[in-house]
């Protein structure tokens, strides 16, 4: 017998390989992949590579090519941000821009006494009270005003520290003098509003006129002795407090002696 003329089917020759070109290079393809990925891409497709190596080469790159679109370099958003700081910095106010508001004046470690004259206690008292640990201490300006409890809208017309004057916040007791709304304040502190009636100023006391005698001179006999005292009547002689006078006593006269006994303004 013979054997079947198909029993042993007989070996194939192996297909030879197309030549490969020079962009199949695989360093070339490599370095495309890298450095540009889309046409490494395209380059592994056409190569000789098995279908798993270029899936991975196609997978791996195009990682590669979206990492830089999607994330930002920090480098750019600094330089980016540096470059708003400074034309910002840079650019020119606006002519309508509002000038920068005034510093805030720092208070002095002394304050100044304010001027409290011809304003209400209670605003006198909040002003003052805000810049002392004490208190202002009021009194009425006339001596026979008394002051009344609720006395906030009285008025101020004196002081005794002046205004300006340093206050020391620990120890200051300033004192202000007050009146009733509608009064006139007056010259000086502690003047009364209705002064008293003067008393009435005593009557003079006047002597009893004397009246001058132009007689001729008296004998002895009626001037008691020709002394040179002399009085015109008796109210003179007891204004002297020389009554009664006798006679021989000096200022005895006749016209003295009614009766004649010798003893003149006895009664």
């Amino acid at each position: 017998m013979y054997p079947s003329p198909h029993a042993y089917a007989p070996t194939p020759f192996p297909q030879p390989k197309p030549p490969r070109r020079w962009w199949q290079h695989p360093a070339l393809i490599i370095t495309a992949l890298v450095v540009l990925p889309p046409a490494g891409i395209a380059l592994a497709w056409t190569s000789q590579w098995g279908r798993t190596q270029k899936i991975i080469a196609t997978v791996l790159s195009g990682i590669w090519f979206l990492i830089p679109l999607l994330s930002d370099p920090p480098k750019e958003n600094g330089t980016e941000g540096k470059a708003q700081t400074t034309a910002a910095t840079s650019a020119p106010p606006a002519p309508n821009s509002s000038p920068p508001p005034a510093p805030t004046p720092t208070p002095s470690v002394e304050p100044q006494m304010p001027s409290a004259v011809g304003r209400p206690y209670a605003q006198a008292e909040k002003t003052v009270e805000e810049l002392i640990d004490g208190e202002l201490k009021a009194l009425s300006a006339y001596a026979d005003v008394t002051l009344p409890t609720d006395h906030g809208t009285w008025l101020v017309c004196f002081q005794d520290v002046a205004a300006g004057s340093r206050l020391v916040a620990q120890s200051a007791a300033p004192v202000v003098h007050l009146v009733a709304p509608g009064t006139a304040c007056p010259a000086t502190p502690g003047t009364n509003l209705r002064p008293k009636p003067a008393a009435p100023a005593p009557a003079p006391t006047t002597a009893a006129p004397t009246t001058a005698r132009t007689t001729a001179p008296a004998t002895d006999d009626e001037t008691g002795g020709g002394g040179s005292v002399s009085y015109a009547n008796c109210a003179a002689v007891r204004a002297a407090g020389a009554a009664p006078i006798r006679r021989g006593d000096p200022g005895y006269g006749r016209h003295l002696d009614r009766d004649g006994d010798g003893i003149a303004c006895e009664r």
